[in-house]
């Protein structure tokens, strides 16, 4: 039997603030902030959690052993799209409420399941965050 993967569980962002990180996707995103310890007397980490999804926020610098990161670690290189039941007119109106720059948008985009109108900025480190949802029929 072939290895099929079912679902992303989370993922790893760098960043050159984790505590600005967490305060941005808390803020412009409605996440939760979560610190777990990762036992084993290691550094407590942060993620931001939504859904069933989690993004651990990693600071740049991390030792690479007890953090097990990757090998060209780089805060502001992530492209990331998430899913909102908002309309794309309120995402641009809480955007501009916050002061945050679009970057595009709203857009229509292709998405895994269809069509997408997206709205695009940026995080605190530069990367790309689309904020999307799907068009309905």
């Amino acid at each position: 039997m072939a290895l099929t993967v079912t679902a992303l569980d989370h993922i790893a962002l760098n960043v050159t603030d984790v505590a600005r990180s967490a305060a941005w996707y808390r803020d412009t995103l409605g996440m939760t902030v979560n610190v777990f310890d990762p036992g084993q007397g290691k550094t407590p980490r942060t993620s931001v959690s939504f859904g069933a999804q989690k993004i651990n926020l990693r600071p740049i610098g991390a030792d690479k052993v007890e953090w097990f990161t990757a090998d060209h670690e780089r805060a502001g290189s992530d492209d990331l799209c998430f899913l909102t039941a908002s309309s794309p007119d309120d995402v641009v109106a809480h955007l501009g409420k916050l002061g945050i720059a679009i970057e595009e948008g709203p857009v229509a985009k292709q998405g895994a399941r269809g069509t997408l109108r997206s709205v695009y900025c940026r995080d605190p480190d530069g990367s790309l965050i689309e904020i999307s949802s799907y068009e309905m029929d």
